[in-house]
């Protein structure tokens, strides 16, 4: 009998691995943070002696969900602008309020919020693009999720910082202090080709190259967008990037709606990554990201659910519902996006997108215990033939019933253990109460 900290007993064992495996009656065994084995249940009690066992019956394991792209703490703005076009509500409503809000306190608070219910969804890693970075660091640890920050750098001040310049220096400082983290990564989130000139890019992907680390931005978010800057500097986004040398293997590309077949393969050739955000894109009329075309291409593709302001949540199972039957419509094709690859995305996929891939995003032996329980037992979830099939299609956020991350319990039957969920939603209320007033 081999001493272990965690056995989890589970109806279903989903691990999102390359033989895109569903095994049922099996066990997931945990020590040290690490997943140890994978093994049928009625083998498990024979071979691990346990410090604690939690049975699962009917419920499916899957590896935590990876959230690539977010603003964290603007979930405090959540349905204070909609039904609004991108520009007007960035212009008119989401940078205003951001002058006069966005501070260290405002992003502690938010990011903590944020974290909460992402937690409460399923989701064990996220990738925010946001100020004070700082204090984001301290509210991911304080809730025991993973986190790759990448604050934004922009050519007009913000309330963090006054240059584009001034914005890398603050990065590359919080990037050192939390150099050697487990659980965050700092990396940089120039905002976008519009808002960001060559100088401050060109030192950006100097930086990086230096540092070895990837480079967040939105590209190609709108056909607005690429027909401005082709009107402006003669040339598409993405063939301008490439140019100044920050398409490569680490670059994460968010929403990519816009896209001609050069574009497409300048990102194919590059192995660049393609962060996908349906919901946002589609409450924003911004476009359609031709998944299908790009996964056809070889291109990873992974998910995130962008900021609550223009989603309004950050529920990931929700989000991968709307890419599987988006990518079935813009391919006209029934049988693109099937339910594992739409899983694998939501999971897998960002892991390799945010080079984390070695240790999160399939539940196998070696890599770090973050998991989600979903619970498939209740009215909504029968006749149950395929397990993947109804958490992509049947499934909502109320059925994660537990949480682990580096096998710490961070969702108990949908309690919160690391975070106080009462006090989390009276902050809320009185930023809101603020705001409002």
């Amino acid at each position: 009998m081999q001493p272990i900290d965690t056995l989890i007993n589970a109806r279903w064992v989903i691990p999102v691995n390359k033989e895109r495996d569903i095994l049922e009656n099996h066990s997931v065994a945990i020590a040290d943070g690490k997943i140890v084995d994978i093994l049928a249940t009625n083998e498990a009690a024979d071979k691990y002696t346990a410090k604690e066992t939690i049975s699962l019956q009917d419920q499916a394991l899957i590896p935590g969900f990876v959230n690539t792209h977010g603003h964290a703490a603007m979930a405090l703005f959540r349905g204070m602008a909609d039904d609004l076009e991108l520009m007007t509500w960035l212009n008119d409503h989401v940078w205003p309020a951001e002058g006069k809000w966005v501070s260290a306190e405002f992003v502690k608070d938010g990011t903590l919020f944020a974290a909460a219910e992402m937690i409460r969804s399923g989701t064990t890693t996220f990738s925010d693009n946001y100020f004070f970075a700082g204090e984001a660091a301290k509210s991911v640890i304080e809730s025991g999720m993973r986190a790759q920050l990448c604050p934004p750098v922009l050519d007009f001040p913000t309330n963090w910082a006054q240059t584009p310049d001034e914005h890398i220096d603050l990065i590359t400082e919080v990037m050192g202090e939390y150099k050697n983290h487990s659980h965050v990564r700092v990396v940089f989130g120039p905002h976008a080709p519009y808002t960001c000139s060559d100088e401050p890019l060109i030192r950006i992907k100097e930086l990086a190259d230096e540092l070895n680390v990837p480079v967040q931005m939105h590209v190609h978010e709108t056909q607005v967008e690429v027909d401005g800057q082709i009107e402006q500097r003669g040339n598409r986004p993405i063939r301008r990037l490439k140019e100044l040398g920050l398409l490569n293997s680490k670059f994460q590309a968010v929403h990519m709606t816009a896209l001609s077949d050069e574009d497409i393969d300048d990102i194919a050739e590059a192995g660049a990554h393609v962060l996908h955000c349906p919901e946002s894109n589609l409450k924003l009329a911004s476009g359609f990201c031709p998944v299908d075309k790009l996964q056809k291409r070889g291109i990873n593709v992974a998910l995130g659910t962008d900021g609550a302001a223009s989603n309004n949540d950050l529920d990931m199972l929700g989000e991968m519902r709307t890419a599987a039957m988006l990518a079935k419509a813009v391919g006209q094709n029934a049988v693109a996006l099937p339910a594992y690859e739409a899983l694998a995305m939501a999971t897998i996929n960002g892991a390799k997108a945010l080079g984390w891939d070695a240790e999160i995003g399939s539940l196998e032996v070696g890599k770090c215990a973050d998991i989600t329980a979903i619970a498939l037992d209740d009215l909504e979830s029968q006749p149950l033939y395929d397990p993947v099939s109804h958490i992509v299609y049947a499934s909502t956020r109320d059925q994660v019933k537990h949480v682990w991350v580096n096998g710490k319990h961070l969702l108990d039957d949908r309690n919160l253990t690391t975070l106080d969920k009462n006090a989390i939603v009276e902050n809320a209320k009185q930023w809101q109460a603020k705001i409002k007033g």
